[in-house]
Protein backbone atom coordinates (compact mmCIF):
# COMPACT_ATOMS: atom_id res chain seq x y z
CA UNK A 1 0.00 0.00 0.00
CA UNK A 2 1.27 3.34 -0.58
CA UNK A 3 -0.05 7.12 -0.65
CA UNK A 4 -0.15 8.63 -3.98
CA UNK A 5 0.65 12.42 -4.38
CA UNK A 6 -2.86 13.41 -4.04
CA UNK A 7 -3.18 11.77 -0.47
CA UNK A 8 -5.00 8.99 -1.72
CA UNK A 9 -4.38 5.04 0.05
CA UNK A 10 -3.24 2.95 -3.16
CA UNK A 11 -2.37 -0.37 -4.10
CA UNK A 12 0.43 0.21 -6.47
CA UNK A 13 0.05 -4.02 -7.97
CA UNK A 14 -4.05 -3.55 -9.07
CA UNK A 15 -4.63 -1.85 -12.56
CA UNK A 16 -7.82 -0.12 -12.99
CA UNK A 17 -11.18 -3.06 -13.25
CA UNK A 18 -13.03 -2.94 -16.97
CA UNK A 19 -14.84 -6.10 -16.92
CA UNK A 20 -16.94 -7.03 -13.44
CA UNK A 21 -16.82 -10.31 -13.31
CA UNK A 22 -16.66 -10.95 -9.44
CA UNK A 23 -18.58 -9.66 -6.62
CA UNK A 24 -17.18 -9.10 -3.11
CA UNK A 25 -19.56 -8.77 -0.18
CA UNK A 26 -17.61 -7.18 3.05
CA UNK A 27 -18.75 -7.38 7.03
CA UNK A 28 -15.91 -5.83 8.74
CA UNK A 29 -14.55 -6.52 12.14
CA UNK A 30 -11.50 -6.35 13.98
CA UNK A 31 -11.10 -10.03 15.35
CA UNK A 32 -13.42 -11.44 11.87
CA UNK A 33 -14.19 -10.07 9.04
CA UNK A 34 -16.54 -11.51 7.02
CA UNK A 35 -15.20 -12.32 3.06
CA UNK A 36 -17.27 -13.71 0.30
CA UNK A 37 -16.39 -13.68 -3.67
CA UNK A 38 -19.30 -14.64 -5.83
CA UNK A 39 -17.81 -15.60 -9.32
CA UNK A 40 -18.79 -18.17 -12.15
CA UNK A 41 -17.33 -20.88 -9.39
CA UNK A 42 -19.81 -20.33 -7.08
CA UNK A 43 -19.50 -18.48 -3.32
CA UNK A 44 -16.00 -18.68 -1.53
CA UNK A 45 -16.01 -17.33 1.81
CA UNK A 46 -13.32 -16.21 4.28
CA UNK A 47 -12.73 -15.26 7.75
CA UNK A 48 -10.33 -12.66 8.90
CA UNK A 49 -9.67 -13.17 12.04
CA UNK A 50 -7.20 -10.49 14.56
CA UNK A 51 -6.60 -10.14 17.81
CA UNK A 52 -5.67 -6.92 19.33
CA UNK A 53 -4.56 -6.32 23.16
CA UNK A 54 -6.33 -3.82 25.50
CA UNK A 55 -2.73 -2.11 26.22
CA UNK A 56 -1.50 -1.36 23.01
CA UNK A 57 0.26 1.76 21.32
CA UNK A 58 -1.26 3.42 19.06
CA UNK A 59 1.45 2.54 17.16
CA UNK A 60 -0.03 -0.84 17.17
CA UNK A 61 -2.93 -0.58 16.85
CA UNK A 62 -2.44 1.15 13.59
CA UNK A 63 -0.29 -1.14 12.56
CA UNK A 64 -3.05 -3.80 12.82
CA UNK A 65 -5.74 -1.91 11.10
CA UNK A 66 -3.12 -1.90 8.00
CA UNK A 67 -2.29 -5.28 8.28
CA UNK A 68 -6.19 -6.18 8.51
CA UNK A 69 -6.58 -3.77 5.29
CA UNK A 70 -3.80 -5.85 3.36
CA UNK A 71 -5.94 -9.13 4.23
CA UNK A 72 -8.65 -8.87 4.00
CA UNK A 73 -7.73 -6.79 -0.13
CA UNK A 74 -5.51 -9.87 -0.82
CA UNK A 75 -8.85 -11.86 -1.13
CA UNK A 76 -10.17 -9.35 -3.73
CA UNK A 77 -10.14 -10.57 -6.89
CA UNK A 78 -9.41 -7.53 -9.78
CA UNK A 79 -11.94 -5.48 -10.77
CA UNK A 80 -14.62 -6.56 -8.45
CA UNK A 81 -17.55 -4.86 -7.45
CA UNK A 82 -17.88 -4.55 -3.80
CA UNK A 83 -20.73 -4.20 -1.63
CA UNK A 84 -19.07 -3.26 2.13
CA UNK A 85 -22.08 -2.60 5.25
CA UNK A 86 -22.19 0.57 6.39
CA UNK A 87 -21.22 1.13 10.01
CA UNK A 88 -23.82 0.60 12.93
CA UNK A 89 -24.03 4.22 13.53
CA UNK A 90 -25.66 3.40 17.15
CA UNK A 91 -22.69 1.64 18.27
CA UNK A 92 -19.79 3.00 20.37
CA UNK A 93 -18.82 0.91 22.88
CA UNK A 94 -15.82 -1.79 22.61
CA UNK A 95 -13.17 -0.15 19.89
CA UNK A 96 -15.85 1.88 17.81
CA UNK A 97 -12.80 4.43 16.73
CA UNK A 98 -10.79 1.61 15.49
CA UNK A 99 -13.37 0.00 13.93
CA UNK A 100 -14.24 3.13 12.28
CA UNK A 101 -10.57 3.20 11.13
CA UNK A 102 -10.44 0.10 9.45
CA UNK A 103 -13.86 1.03 7.61
CA UNK A 104 -12.31 3.92 5.90
CA UNK A 105 -9.09 2.35 5.68
CA UNK A 106 -10.40 -0.29 3.67
CA UNK A 107 -12.63 2.03 1.77
CA UNK A 108 -10.20 4.36 0.77
CA UNK A 109 -7.92 1.23 -0.44
CA UNK A 110 -10.36 -0.27 -2.56
CA UNK A 111 -11.69 3.21 -3.98
CA UNK A 112 -9.67 3.64 -6.59
CA UNK A 113 -9.08 -0.50 -7.68
CA UNK A 114 -13.15 -1.01 -7.25
CA UNK A 115 -16.49 0.06 -7.81
CA UNK A 116 -17.39 0.11 -3.82
CA UNK A 117 -21.64 0.47 -2.58
CA UNK A 118 -22.14 0.94 0.85
CA UNK A 119 -25.22 -0.78 2.42
CA UNK A 120 -26.76 0.10 5.48
CA UNK A 121 -27.48 -2.85 8.65
CA UNK A 122 -30.92 -2.44 8.23
CA UNK A 123 -30.85 -2.57 4.32
CA UNK A 124 -28.98 -5.65 4.20
CA UNK A 125 -30.98 -7.67 7.01
CA UNK A 126 -34.30 -6.52 4.84
CA UNK A 127 -32.76 -8.50 2.26
CA UNK A 128 -31.82 -11.60 3.99
CA UNK A 129 -35.02 -12.20 5.79
CA UNK A 130 -37.68 -9.60 5.06
CA UNK A 131 -37.52 -7.81 8.49
CA UNK A 132 -35.06 -4.48 8.92
CA UNK A 133 -34.52 -5.44 12.37
CA UNK A 134 -33.43 -9.21 12.11
CA UNK A 135 -31.00 -10.34 14.78
CA UNK A 136 -27.77 -11.92 13.90
CA UNK A 137 -29.21 -15.82 14.15
CA UNK A 138 -31.75 -14.74 11.51
CA UNK A 139 -29.09 -13.58 9.33
CA UNK A 140 -27.32 -16.50 9.99
CA UNK A 141 -29.88 -19.07 9.34
CA UNK A 142 -30.91 -16.90 6.05
CA UNK A 143 -27.59 -17.35 4.81
CA UNK A 144 -27.22 -21.28 5.49
CA UNK A 145 -30.80 -21.73 4.10
CA UNK A 146 -30.54 -19.69 0.83
CA UNK A 147 -26.99 -19.84 0.07
CA UNK A 148 -26.29 -23.91 0.67
CA UNK A 149 -23.34 -23.84 -1.46
CA UNK A 150 -21.23 -21.13 0.89
CA UNK A 151 -19.20 -22.03 3.81
CA UNK A 152 -20.88 -19.71 6.43
CA UNK A 153 -19.03 -20.52 9.24
CA UNK A 154 -20.47 -17.55 11.43
CA UNK A 155 -22.78 -14.28 11.63
CA UNK A 156 -19.99 -12.35 10.21
CA UNK A 157 -19.26 -14.21 7.33
CA UNK A 158 -23.51 -15.12 6.86
CA UNK A 159 -23.82 -11.03 6.37
CA UNK A 160 -20.78 -10.77 3.52
CA UNK A 161 -22.59 -13.21 1.89
CA UNK A 162 -26.32 -11.65 1.80
CA UNK A 163 -23.53 -8.55 0.98
CA UNK A 164 -22.41 -10.57 -1.92
CA UNK A 165 -25.52 -11.48 -3.33
CA UNK A 166 -27.09 -8.20 -3.31
CA UNK A 167 -24.01 -7.24 -5.63
CA UNK A 168 -24.31 -10.08 -7.73
CA UNK A 169 -28.23 -9.15 -8.29
CA UNK A 170 -27.07 -5.61 -8.67
CA UNK A 171 -24.98 -6.84 -12.16
CA UNK A 172 -28.41 -9.57 -13.29
CA UNK A 173 -26.92 -12.44 -11.80
CA UNK A 174 -29.45 -13.47 -8.98
CA UNK A 175 -28.14 -15.89 -6.24
CA UNK A 176 -31.61 -16.25 -5.00
CA UNK A 177 -35.36 -16.22 -5.59
CA UNK A 178 -36.89 -13.24 -6.10
CA UNK A 179 -39.31 -11.33 -3.29
CA UNK A 180 -41.39 -8.22 -2.80
CA UNK A 181 -38.65 -7.38 0.32
CA UNK A 182 -35.66 -8.00 -2.08
CA UNK A 183 -37.10 -5.88 -4.64
CA UNK A 184 -37.36 -3.40 -1.67
CA UNK A 185 -33.84 -3.59 -0.12
CA UNK A 186 -31.98 -3.71 -3.97
CA UNK A 187 -33.80 0.07 -4.00
CA UNK A 188 -32.29 1.37 -1.23
CA UNK A 189 -28.00 1.64 -1.95
CA UNK A 190 -26.45 4.21 -4.53
CA UNK A 191 -25.30 1.36 -6.86
CA UNK A 192 -24.03 4.16 -9.04
CA UNK A 193 -21.21 6.52 -8.28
Amino acid sequence: MSINDSGVLMNATAATPTLVSWVVGLDLSLTGTGVAVIGEDGIRTSLVTSKGKADASLQQRSARLIDLCQQIADLIPEGALVVIEQPAYSQTGGSHHDRSGLWWLIVAYLHGIHHVVEVAPGTVKKFATGKGNAGKDEMLAAAIKRYPGADVVNNNVADAVHLAAMGARFLGHPQETETVKIVEAMAVPRWTA
